[in-house]
């Protein structure tokens, strides 16, 4: 078994090839779709029509080499994981490939069950969208089970894992809002799709938004791996370290419901009722005490 400190985790020496080949084919996806942005003046759902193949080009661009990393530093190579991890690139392949071909046909590709070959193409992301959330799980199995020496850092790899899975499954509430009778489910609350949104995002800023809570979810994967990197620039002790990680990793994902409960109350995101930022500032300050107290200690 080999040894794991942050050096090995800025340098990685075993990659997952599929992985890294989904992260460059993506990188060019990405910027395909920058030009469609600005070349092609179709308009879908209220935005350029090649915003959604750019948005999800750059997040496999950003979850394949994260994945990679994860499974790169890992101790010892975990053969389901690995496995997983191409299981990963396949669902990918499927996933950008339907929503480019719906570009090129000028339809949506989400949740539009509008003919029979919208919803075969839904249906067939659908499927792939569980056996990515399965594959995900296998991966998260693989870094809880190995015993990373760096305790801070191997509780940022699990914790990034288990709290992008629940931003995962919070996807799934979207197939239960709202919908027409082209449309199986909605990303806005209380409002339809298509309407007033946040530049690139596409966020509502009229009603509540399930993408948001998603969004933030998904993206523990790096944000928390990056939180013990941040701290090992400290001089606190590994024991801080880890509880300071701890405690991030709970806040996170406390964060990551809050926002489900905000967009559930059809609540624009800067637009928080007198509740939600009472929640809110009931998160901040709880994050703040607990943080202190794990230094102090």
């Amino acid at each position: 078994m080999t040894t794991i400190d942050m050096p090995a985790l800025r340098a990685p020496v075993r990659w997952n090839r599929a992985l890294l080949a989904l992260t460059a084919v993506s990188a060019v996806l990405t910027i395909v779709a920058a030009v469609g942005v600005f070349t092609d003046p179709r308009i879908l759902t209220g935005v350029p029509i090649w915003l959604k193949p750019f948005k999800f080009a750059v997040s496999f661009v950003v979850y394949g080499w994260t994945l990679a990393w994860m499974l790169a530093v890992l101790p010892r190579r975990s053969r389901p994981a690995e496995r997983a991890g191409i299981v990963v690139v396949g669902v990918a392949v499927v996933e950008l490939t339907i929503i480019v071909a719906q570009v090129i046909r000028g339809r949506t590709s989400h949740y539009n069950v509008a003919t029979p070959l919208d919803a075969t193409l839904w249906s067939l992301m659908g499927t792939s969208i569980m056996v990515l959330f399965f594959a995900h799980v296998v991966i998260a199995v693989a870094a809880l089970r190995q015993r990373i020496p760096d305790r801070a850092v191997a509780w940022a790899i699990r914790l990034g894992l288990l709290v992008s899975l629940l931003g995962m499954a919070l996807g799934f509430l979207m197939t239960s809002q709202g919908g027409t009778p082209d449309a199986i489910g909605a990303h806005a609350v209380g409002v339809p799709d298509g309407g007033p949104g946040m530049p690139i995002t596409g966020w509502s800023t009229t009603g509540g938004d399930l993408r948001i809570s998603h969004f933030v979810g998904l993206h523990a994967l790096q944000a928390l791996p990056i939180l013990a990197f941040l701290l090992t620039r400290t001089g606190l002790s590994p024991a801080k370290k880890t509880r300071l990680v701890l405690i991030g990793g709970g806040a996170y994902a406390v964060l990551v419901l809050l926002l489900t409960w905000q967009a559930l109350r059809a609540q624009p995101l800067l637009q928080p009722d007198a509740t939600t930022l009472i929640a809110f500032a009931a998160l901040a300050a709880g994050t703040a005490g607990a943080g202190a107290w794990a230094v102090k200690r």
